[in-house]
C-alpha cells in the first residue's frame, strides 16, 4: 500500500504541531490512554483529545475503547507507519526528551503496582484465575489446542504458577517458564517439583524481551498475560520470534468484557482483545492464524478465548 498525494499532504498537515509530534513519538513506543498522555504533555485531557481526533481523522493514529478508556496507537498501515517513522527519524526536540522521561516514570510506576500486586497475590493465583470460567474446561482446551506432542522445546512466557508447565510437560523434552515475579517463580518451582517434572528451566525474564533464540521452540504459549502488558502487540511479536518452522504459538486471554473493576482490584489495562486484533498481530509476526476457541462462563463472567498461529514449516530460518 502507498499514500496518494492528498493522503499524504493531510497526514503531515495533522501532524505538523509540536504537541502532535510529541504525540506521535509516544505513540510509536506504546498504546497509550488520554490520561497517560495529559499527565506525559502535562496539558489538559480535552487539549490532548482535540489533537489526538485530528491525526485520528488523517488516519495517523489508530482510536479504540477499551472498557470506559480509550487507548490510542500508531496507524499499523505500512505506508503510514513509514512516513511516520521517517518524521520522527528527522525529529531533533528537547521536549520528546523530557516527555520520554516522564513517560518512563509512568512505566515505572505502572510496573511496580504491578510488581507488588504479582507478589502480593502469587500463593492464590490459581485460585484467582478460576473466578471466572471453569478452569477445567480452559485447560481441556488448551491441551487439544497445543496437540498430543511430543514437544522438543515449550515456551511459557509469563508463566505464573507454572500451571502450564505442569499441564503440557509431561510430553516435553525441555520446557522453559518466564516470569517477573520471584513470587511467582518460586511457587512455580514448587508446582514444578510436585509434578516430576525435572526438565523445566525457570527464569527470571522479560515477556519483552526474552533474550531467548529466534524460531527455538516448538511450542509457546501466553496464558493470561497480554490483559496486564501496556504493549501486547510488541510482546505478540516477540512470542512468534521464538515458534520454529512447523511450531505452534498458543495465546489464551479474554475476550472483550466491561468488567472495569478488574483494573484496580488486579491490575488489569486492557478489557480483553476481539478476534481481529489478536489476528492481526499474529499474521505481522508471520504466523498463520487458525480459528479461534472461544470459552463462555458457565454463569455470568468473562468469555476466555484460545488464538492458535503456526510457522509455515517452509519458512526461512531467520536467527535475527
Amino acid at each position: 500500500m502507498s499514500l496518494s498525494a492528498d493522503q499524504t499532504i493531510e497526514a503531515l498537515r495533522a501532524a505538523g504541531e509540536p504537541t502532535r509530534l510529541r504525540i506521535l513519538s509516544l505513540l510509536a513506543g506504546e498504546e497509550l490512554s488520554v490520561m497517560e498522555l495529559g499527565r506525559v504533555l502535562e496539558q489538559s485531557q480535552p487539549r490532548v483529545s482535540r489533537h489526538l481526533k485530528l491525526m485520528a481523522d488523517a488516519g495517523l493514529i489508530e482510536r479504540f475503547p477499551d472498557g470506559a478508556r480509550v487507548f490510542y496507537r500508531v496507524s499499523h498501515e505500512p505506508a503510514v507507519r513509514r512516513l511516520i517513522d521517517t518524521v520522527l527519524d528527522l525529529l531533533e526536540d528537547a521536549a520528546g526528551e523530557a516527555d520520554h522521561r516522564r513517560l518512563e516514570a509512568v512505566r515505572n510506576e505502572r510496573a511496580e503496582a504491578a510488581a507488588a500486586y504479582f507478589e502480593q497475590i502469587a500463593p492464590q493465583w490459581d485460585r484467582i484465575r478460576s473466578l471466572y470460567v471453569s478452569e477445567i474446561a480452559v485447560e481441556s482446551a488448551i491441551a487439544r489446542a497445543a496437540g498430543p506432542g511430543p514437544f522438543d522445546r515449550v515456551v511459557d512466557l509469563g508463566t505464573g504458577s507454572g500451571r502450564m508447565l505442569t499441564l503440557l510437560g509431561q510430553n516435553a523434552h525441555r520446557s522453559i517458564g518466564l516470569d517477573l515475579s520471584q513470587n511467582m517463580l518460586n511457587i512455580a518451582r514448587a508446582n514444578v517439583a510436585k509434578a516430576g517434572l525435572t526438565q523445566v528451566e525457570l527464569r527470571h525474564g522479560d515477556i519483552f524481551a526474552t533474550r531467548l533464540p529466534a524460531q527455538s521452540a516448538d511450542l509457546v504459549l501466553v496464558h493470561q498475560v497480554l490483559h496486564y502488558l501496556a504493549d501486547p502487540a510488541a510482546a505478540v511479536a516477540e512470542a512468534a520470534r521464538l515458534v520454529r518452522p512447523g511450531g505452534k504459538l498458543l495465546i489464551v486471554d479474554f475476550a472483550p468484557h466491561e468488567l472495569e473493576r478488574l483494573r484496580d482490584e488486579h491490575r488489569h489495562r486492557r478489557l480483553g482483545f476481539a478476534d481481529e486484533e489478536i489476528g492481526r498481530w499474529l499474521t505481522e509476526a508471520g504466523l498463520s492464524t487458525s480459528a479461534s476457541i472461544a470459552l463462555p462462563p458457565d454463569t455470568a463472567g468473562l468469555t476466555v478465548t484460545i488464538w492458535t498461529a503456526t510457522r509455515p514449516a517452509a519458512a526461512a530460518r531467520n536467527v535475527a
